[in-house]
């Protein structure tokens, strides 16, 4: 009689049966492609409740069975300042999926809400990455994962060139320039948004959104930090029914920047101009 399967298998299950080709297909991609990963690290992967992480906690779950390459995991959750209710929804779902998380608190909300001016939201991603760096480090890891996925490196592009005047995004893996030995890196770059949503509400789950006080009891300050993000995600929208590849065409652009045909670029924090190799070019 074959054995009924725990709602957590068949979740994990989905993850490489029926979404094999959407998120086990290109999560194996982005670490082989971009080599996230060397044999005997001890990674923190980075949990904010949401589905992304949540998902790539799976996902590193599933790989650290199967790898040939051996590694740890750590299963990180920074709190900072989360409410009660979506720190037992965070530590509900996690008992779910059969995560171990390792909870530290920080207090980042009441630090970045402090400020006199402006948008909190810069200053505590900035915060938050630097807390989890110092955990991380704390517990013998020398690389953190984050759940960006591909959609975040595409609208990073276009919000970058449309609205900051410069062409740029997010990286597969990056040294740290304030915590020496520490690495990120992204294993979800090659998984799209909307495989995520599809394998969250196939499997029923429900993770918490945006869990900032800031926003959560602001409306403007909510709807200035997600407008031109979800501008640029209905443009992305908009151009697809011209172009059902116009997200593959971004992707594939990213992978294929042709420095000669620029006239500057920016290096190492350092401004180029096509003009310094141009007589060597006749």
């Amino acid at each position: 009689m074959t054995r009924e399967l725990t709602r957590r298998q068949l979740i994990e299950r989905s993850i490489i049966k029926k979404y094999r080709k959407e998120l086990w297909g290109p999560f194996i991609t982005a670490v082989s492609e971009y080599e996230l990963i060397s044999p005997g690290e001890r990674i923190a992967v980075c949990i904010s409740g949401g589905k992304d992480s949540m998902l790539m906690a799976k996902l590193m779950q599933q790989l650290q069975r199967i790898s040939k390459i051996p590694f740890e995991a750590v299963f990180l959750c920074m709190d900072p300042g989360y409410s009660p209710a979506n720190r037992k929804k965070i530590a509900e779902n996690a008992d779910l999926l059969g995560i171990p998380l390792t909870f530290f608190e920080s207090g980042i909300f009441d630090a970045a809400n402090s400020q006199d001016h402006g948008s909190p939201c810069y200053l505590c991603a900035r915060m938050r990455r630097g807390h989890l760096y110092a955990k991380a480090r704390e517990l013998g890891c020398s690389k953190i994962a984050l759940g960006h996925h591909q959609d975040d490196v595409i609208e990073t592009v276009v919000m970058a060139m449309f609205w900051s005047a410069k062409l740029e995004t997010i990286i597969p893996k990056l040294h740290s320039s304030n915590f020496p030995g520490m690495t990120l890196i992204r294993p979800m770059y090659r998984v799209r948004e909307e495989d995520i949503i599809a394998w969250e509400n196939y499997n029923h789950l429900d993770f918490i959104r945006c869990a900032c006080r800031f926003t959560e009891n602001s409306r403007t300050a909510l709807r200035e930090t997600a407008s031109k993000r979800q501008e640029t995600k209905q443009l992305i929208r908009e151009l697809r029914k011209s172009n059902p590849d116009i997200e593959a065409s971004i992707m594939g652009a990213v992978h294929a920047v042709q420095l000669d045909t620029f006239p500057g670029y920016k290096s190492g924090g350092i401004n180029h101009s096509f003009l310094e190799r141009f007589d060597r070019t006749e």
